[in-house]
């Protein structure tokens, strides 16, 4: 593996780690279903395949950071919409302190050690 696939491989394993984050981001603004929420993922260049997000939202859910319901579509059958909860609300605001503190310190490290 060449240096270009390290690369690809750190990239890939760091949008892994701040899915979860973006995820709840996404549905602080507002309901969306599955197919919509790895659109605007991929909108950003966050390429996520169905077999990676849906485990996930499942998670979430078991968790009790998201929630769902079932909405009728014009497009074909019903969709399931996913939706924060209030304990989600809670995860979101930690993590946008840990995000904040994180690319502080990160910021910091590449002006100082380059």
């Amino acid at each position: 593996m060449g240096n270009d696939g390290l690369v690809e491989n750190s990239t890939t394993q760091m949008r892994r780690g701040v899915l979860e984050y973006c995820i709840l981001l996404i549905l602080a603004s507002g309901d969306e279903y599955a197919s919509s929420i790895i659109q605007k993922l991929k909108d950003v260049d966050i390429i996520v395949a169905e077999g990676t997000i849906y485990p996930l939202l499942i998670r979430l859910k078991k968790l009790d950071l998201l929630t769902y319901r079932w909405a009728e579509s014009t497009q074909g059958p019903p969709r399931k919409y996913y939706m924060i909860t209030s304990k989600g609300r809670e995860q979101l605001a930690g993590l946008d302190a840990v995000w904040d503190e994180l690319t502080r310190s990160i910021e910091t490290i590449r002006r100082n050690c380059r």
